[in-house]
């Protein structure tokens, strides 16, 4: 069953006997918060508690636009953690390495650079389409050999994905090139301002995902309802691989109140 933690006054629970509700069976750690503004402090608070254990070594941090503010934060703190090793989750397929939009340069600058992360420490993957396929076969042979992933970051797509792993992945799936969906493709152009719309990403896989000890997701928006309804109350199925979660040990979402409006487990409180 979700753990559903209501930080907005404006919520309530509803009863899991709801015929529309198909109750959970995993320990998803879900809260809603008023803001995105909001929903971020908290879910920096979780990121710096974890980083802070002294067993964190390994961790993961997708790019986009839903987690760029809890790495400046993060790096407001001033934190000693030149000792991480960070990975990157995923890149976008030709575009030019020196894009400064694509997730290894907008990770180098937000959280390497600002975090203090030695270079040596900090592992991307190729956007060349000759290179991708073997990049993240390496980025999964380190994160292996380092005992796996710590820590992961994510943002959640409009569809399911976690990463590039679209609908359709397995939870046992691998790092590989991935054919895009026309939703995804989309978000790509209007990251990179229309100069650029990536028919194909190159990303780690679930099976590496999954694994992590400790997982946080964060949606913000009305455009990730019916993602955040199947990832936590959905069927756990490749249809939206972030249901996977529903299972893991250590998950947490962190929503703000237009992302959760249509899951049925909570509901706004009536308006007087």
């Amino acid at each position: 069953m979700a753990v559903i933690q209501l930080t907005s006054a404006r919520w309530l629970k509803v009863s899991a006997k709801r015929a529309d509700f198909q109750k959970p069976d995993g320990d998803m750690n879900v809260s809603i918060h008023s803001t995105a503004e909001v929903a971020n402090a908290a879910a920096t608070d979780c990121l710096v508690r974890w980083l802070a254990q002294p067993a964190t070594r390994s961790v993961m941090v997708a790019g986009g636009n839903s987690p760029l503010a809890v790495y400046q934060s993060v790096a407001q703190r001033r934190l000693a953690l030149a000792h991480l090793n960070i990975f990157a989750l995923d890149e976008y397929v030709s575009v030019p390495l020196d894009e400064g939009g694509t997730c290894a340069n907008l990770l180098r600058r937000s959280v390497a650079e600002a975090w203090g992360i030695p270079a040596s420490q900090f592992f991307t993957i190729s956007s060349l389409e000759n290179e991708a396929l073997e990049s993240i076969r390496q980025q999964e042979q380190r994160i292996a050999a380092l005992g796996g992933l710590d820590v992961i970051v994510l943002g959640l797509g409009q569809n399911g994905h976690l990463g590039f792993n679209e609908p359709g992945s397995a939870a046992d799936s691998h790092g590989r090139v991935v054919d895009l969906e026309a939703v995804s493709v989309e978000a790509n152009r209007k990251w990179f301002d229309g100069r650029y719309a990536p028919a194909k990403g190159v990303t780690v896989g679930l099976k590496t995902i999954l694994a992590a000890r400790h997982v946080l997701v964060m949606a913000y928006g009305s455009h990730k309802t019916t993602a955040v309804r199947a990832m936590v109350e959905g069927p756990r199925h490749p249809h939206c691989p972030a249901s996977f979660l529903q299972k893991h040990a250590d998950a947490h979402l962190f929503l703000d109140e237009s992302a959760a409006e249509t899951l049925v487990s909570v509901q706004p409180k009536p308006r007087k």
